[in-house]
């Protein structure tokens, strides 16, 4: 879509949901005119218009929170944005990560899941510890039973994909893959680490063709 084609309220504003561009999660409800959508796209980073200053304001010019825009899009009648961004901190002014926090409702049956929250969960446990928790007992215990784990969950993975039982290696998998969270929060390595890691390996196919040949 043209950016001639968006649609502006009679305030000349369209309203942008700015999403993490990692976890999927939705950061804050903002707004735009032309010129703020235009120094956007030039600098690469949110600026907003804000409705009760009257004027515009770059995201992060006095907090250093700033929101690197990864990927703008409009809705299919061209009168909303989302905005999906990698954030240097906090989105909400208040501090929190997003603006989002008071729920009006929550199903008891429908979960929220995403790997991003089993991480963020994880990482409690490291900071704030729970009793009776698991994850808490295995930093308690420290890096070589986190490491025996990860090594023992490995070979389940391993005896269960050869014995070619999908929903014994799909469980075991996710054993694996908790596990390995639990590494990462010991290690202080982000999901964007690995993310960023995989984004470098967009050759593997060819690596692979290499080895074939050689």
């Amino acid at each position: 879509m043209n950016i001639s084609e968006l649609k502006f309220d009679e305030n000349g504003l369209i309203p942008v949901a700015v999403t993490d561009f990692y976890t999927k999660k939705l950061l804050t409800l903002a707004y735009m005119n032309a010129e703020s959508l235009k120094i956007s796209l030039e600098e690469g980073r949110t600026c907003f218009y804000s409705r009760s200053r009257k004027t515009l304001w770059r995201k992060g010019e006095t907090s250093g929170n700033v929101q690197r825009i990864v990927s703008l899009k409009a809705d299919c009648d061209g009168d909303a944005l989302t905005a999906e961004v990698v954030k240097d901190g906090p989105a909400c002014h208040k501090g929190t990560d997003s603006c989002f926090n008071d729920y009006i409702y929550r199903s008891d049956t429908l979960k929220e899941f995403s790997l991003g929250s089993l991480y963020a969960t994880i990482k409690d446990r490291r900071e704030n510890g729970k009793e009776g928790s698991y994850t808490t007992y295995l930093f308690e215990q420290g890096i070589d039973k986190i490491l025996k784990k990860v090594g023992e969950e490995c070979t389940e993975v391993i005896v269960a994909g050869k014995g070619g039982d999908k929903a014994e290696t799909v469980f075991e998998i996710s054993d694996l893959l908790y596990h390995v969270f639990v590494l990462m929060a010991e290690m202080d390595i982000k999901p964007e680490d690995i993310i960023d890691e995989m984004k470098k390996r967009s050759v593997v196919d060819c690596k692979v063709k290499q080895k074939r040949m050689q």
